[in-house]
């Protein structure tokens, strides 16, 4: 698990981040919209910067920033993107999302985050990878909270989270004013429950488009959708 990830167009590596490089993040910077031609992006809780990397390397985004409070995470963050081939677009802050939320008066144009989301009631004896898969890190509420004061009018939020956990974003999001545009909902197998929803949210009020992804038909045997969203990163697709 701590061997470099090679994509099609850069390398990430993981040895010093708690939460390694897996679907849920691939999926989100595959899925996400770039409609709106974003010129700033802001990737929430960058763990390795693969988020950062893959909306680097599909759009034209100028300024594209990230956030990650722990230290080792924060390095090899750094690290990856100054080892890509991108390194004068990418940028990465050593701090926690409320301190940086109240310092910083830009506002961008595309959000995204892969957030902790373990609320299960057990830690284990790993810091650093409690601080990246449990919630107490960075509470939805602490997300939607940045991602209203930080988004540009026309910006879009866009995000990844257990499926049973939706109903509760989409409430609080709709408290501050954003609206979900966008759903996936993705399964592992033609025959599984929905395992996660990513959600694209925006200020704008627009009919909801829900959709569905199933990953693999049997193990390693992938459908065609998932192929086609994840082609242009993994090197065996």
């Amino acid at each position: 698990m701590n061997k470099p990830f090679k994509f099609k167009q850069f390398t990430v590596n993981q040895d010093r981040c708690a939460m390694k490089i897996g679907t849920d993040g691939v999926l989100l910077g595959a899925w996400t919209s770039l409609l709106n031609n974003p010129f700033s992006v802001l990737d929430i809780g960058a763990g390795t910067g693969i988020l950062s990397l893959m909306l680097t390397q599909r759009s034209d985004a100028q300024t594209i920033e990230a956030i990650e409070i722990d230290a080792d995470a924060y390095e090899q963050c750094s690290e990856n993107f100054e080892n890509s081939p991108w390194s004068d677009r990418l940028f990465c802050y050593h701090a926690s999302l409320l301190e940086f939320v109240e310092e910083i008066d830009d506002k961008y144009d595309l959000i995204i985050s892969n957030p902790p989301f373990y609320s299960d009631n057990y830690k284990t004896k790993n810091k650093s990878r409690d601080l990246a898969r449990f919630n107490d890190a960075m509470p939805f509420e602490h997300l939607i909270y940045a991602a209203a004061n930080l988004l540009s009018d026309n910006g879009i939020f866009s995000v990844v989270i257990p499926h049973k956990e939706e109903g509760k974003l989409i409430e609080l999001a709709s408290k501050v004013g954003l609206l979900p545009n966008r759903i996936l909902h993705v399964k592992g197998q033609p025959n599984s429950e929905i395992k996660r929803s990513l959600l694209e949210f925006s200020f704008d009020e627009t009919k909801t488009i829900i959709s569905e992804l199933t990953i693999e038909i049997s193990r390693h045997h992938y459908t065609e959708d998932y192929i086609k969203l994840t082609k242009n990163f993994y090197l065996n697709m």
